[in-house]
């Protein structure tokens, strides 16, 4: 099979029973009527993933204008239920407003740091979830909308959105017969990620109860309690929880992939010389041992066993020189102004992505970041390296990259409380 054939199409026609689309519940408070049109899905590979492996191949649903239309109103009435009623999970950052990527990291670092400067090492656990957002349960979904108060018809409505769906697979001219879709939300739906953060929320008290330090991004799920540094095996109570997480996961269809949860041992330098000759704590999840890393990459950002950042600089200045690189090769066909788009696109979005967690390093790493933005200013502008590079930044109204941070740290504040390690 070639590789020009390897994408999979996948027709999802949702064959809803008559209320469907007339529904009165309380998000609306009034009755509106529409008519059902079949929802396309395209199956397509991970980007970056082997084409032939069928587990890289995700559904992704191509919905009518009007599908997305009503999702939108759906969820902005939902969103509004869970902020008015405070149902929403305190620790997930996941498509809500005011919540990012950078807000949940600066929360864990923060948690990080504060064991490290206490003198003890933390274990940071980065769990794995298959495919999530395609295995969730129906009839649990209905009975987690059930139990934060979507009652009556609104309920119907829920009910109807998720059952009765079709589904067949399209190869070239060979397809396969329908069959039901009985499990998952519709991925590329505005609706369907807030329906799955809904389907979480019982883990949320599941990992309190354990007394384990924790934060969620959507299916990604960190998990983080504090040891001494001479413990050569991890706290009764991570172990305990861990097993019971896989339980839980396993009980409500979501699969967690033991062969790829990561782990760090993060502390001080100094702590690390003195634990260096006791072994790290053995983690075992559902049968596979989970190796520490001195590294590892938690919502695009790398995180190391120190929290030095030196490694995701690194990475920056690897990819960002790459592209750098490129456009100066075709900067002599652009012009200003394209170049300028081009650079945002695949060189400053990287040194502005999270900068707040860089505020505050040496001096020696965030002049790395400086010479990126140097040498992209030169190429928009065409400017010679012998030239002064303070005016350049003036002419295109750039901060210098020191200056962004300090900016960045005084105006990104986390709306949930941070907890303390110890």
């Amino acid at each position: 099979m070639q590789r020009k054939n390897c994408v999979w199409c996948a027709y999802a026609g949702f064959y809803k029973s008559e209320y469907f689309w007339r529904t009165q519940n309380l998000a609306f408070g009034r009755t509106y009527t529409f008519s059902s049109d079949p929802t396309h899905s395209f199956i397509n590979e991970t980007p970056g993933a082997d084409p032939t492996e069928l587990n890289h191949y995700r559904p992704i649903s191509n919905l009518p204008f009007i599908s997305k239309t009503l999702d939108r109103v759906v969820a902005t009435q939902l969103q509004s239920h869970l902020d008015t009623n405070n149902l929403h999970e305190p620790l997930q950052s996941g498509f809500r407003p005011k919540h990012s990527t950078e807000t949940a990291l600066v929360k864990i670092t923060n948690d990080l740091l504060l064991v490290a400067d206490s003198g003890l090492l933390t274990i940071l656990i980065l769990l794995d979830l298959s495919a999530a957002f395609d295995t969730i349960s129906h009839p649990l979904l209905l009975d987690r909308l059930a139990g934060i108060g979507i009652t009556g018809a609104a309920l119907s409505w829920f009910t109807s959105y998720l059952t009765g769906c079709q589904q067949f697979l399209q190869l070239s001219n060979h397809k396969s017969g329908c069959s039901g879709v009985s499990l998952g939300v519709p991925l590329g739906s505005v609706l369907g990620p807030l329906l799955f953060t809904t389907y979480l929320l019982p883990l949320g008290t599941l990992l309190r109860h354990h007394g384990v330090y924790f934060h969620c991004y959507a299916d990604d799920t960190l998990v983080y309690i504090s040891t001494k540094p001479t413990a050569a095996n991890p706290p009764t109570s991570l172990i305990t929880c861990l097993e019971e997480i896989r339980s839980w996961l396993s009980r409500n269809f979501l699969k967690l992939n033991g062969n790829k949860t990561e782990a760090l041992l993060i502390g001080s330098k100094s702590i690390h010389t003195k634990s260096q000759h006791t072994p790290a704590p053995l983690i075992i999840i559902d049968g596979f041992p989970v190796p520490f890393s001195s590294k590892v990459k938690s919502l695009g950002v790398i995180l190391d066993n120190t929290l030095s950042f030196a490694p995701h600089i690194h990475n920056i200045t690897r990819t960002a020189f790459f592209h750098l690189r490129n456009i100066a090769r075709l900067r002599p066909s652009l012009t200003q102004s394209s170049t300028e788009i081009l650079v945002h696109s695949f060189v400053t979005s990287r040194i502005d992505y999270c900068n707040a967690l860089l505020t505050g390093l040496p001096t020696k790493l965030i002049n790395r970041l400086q010479i990126i933005q140097n040498s992209a200013a030169r190429i928009i502008t065409r400017t010679k390296s012998s030239d002064h590079i303070t005016p350049v930044l003036i002419q295109l109204h750039w901060l210098p990259v020191h200056s962004q941070y300090n900016t960045a740290s005084n105006t990104k504040p986390y709306s949930s409380p941070v907890a303390s390690l110890h």
